[in-house]
């Protein structure tokens, strides 16, 4: 089972996915794509993590901020970052970690559209010739990940036209991948204040 979960910003699509993981595995391990720059975000993450730990749910989780579609094939593969010891802080786990043998464990990565502003922002010179490098080898990744799969990301075309070309290459290439991940999808959720809807049992096929 895969889906994809999306919506604008504070709509409850992260909450929703999250109680959508705990219904259909007894646990899961949460890849978190967002990076701290500043204050605000570090709170933010900081808030995030506690709220998962309060749930009372075994999540296990893991930072990539790039190397996702690596850490899904990882994971995939049949093996499973631990962590290192008892009291370990699991934000401390990285894709480059010696992992333990298990099945493909239940997977929420949230999101998409941080990761692709990541991956914008590293790149050097040519940063849409490597976003769609990436976004092809995270399709093939969600593609094959052969357990069950929940991937946030977020409707960034919904608000005006961004001033700038690079937030006007951001919003294209954000609404391209959501289109491609959506196709490999089982179920797509679209989240709007709070509540989620099906998208895929209401499709009209042409």
């Amino acid at each position: 089972m895969k889906a994809l979960v999306t919506g604008g910003a504070r709509s409850g699509k992260s909450g929703f996915a999250e109680r959508l993981c705990m219904s259909r595995a007894p646990r899961a391990c949460y890849i978190a794509t967002a990076q701290a720059y500043d204050v605000e975000m570090k709170e933010r993450i900081a808030l995030h993590r506690l709220q998962r730990e309060s749930a009372g749910y075994d999540w296990q989780t893991l930072e990539e901020a790039q190397a996702l579609p690596e850490l899904l094939r990882r994971l995939g593969g049949g093996v499973e970052p631990r962590l290192a010891a008892q009291g370990s802080n699991p934000a401390d786990l990285h894709v480059s970690q010696v992992p333990q043998p298990s099945p493909a464990p239940m997977v929420l990565v949230d999101c998409l559209t941080l990761w692709l502003s990541n991956v914008l922002l590293a790149a050097d010179e040519d940063g849409e010739a490597g976003a769609r490098a990436a976004m092809d080898d995270l399709a093939t990744a969600v593609e094959q990940y052969p357990g069950p799969l929940v991937i946030v990301t977020n409707e960034v075309g919904d608000g005006i036209v961004p001033e700038y070309p690079l937030g006007r290459l951001y919003r294209d290439l954000s609404g391209m991948m959501n289109q491609r991940i959506a196709r490999l999808c089982d179920e797509v959720f679209l989240v709007t204040a709070g509540i989620p809807v099906e998208l895929k049992q209401l499709e009209y096929k042409l």
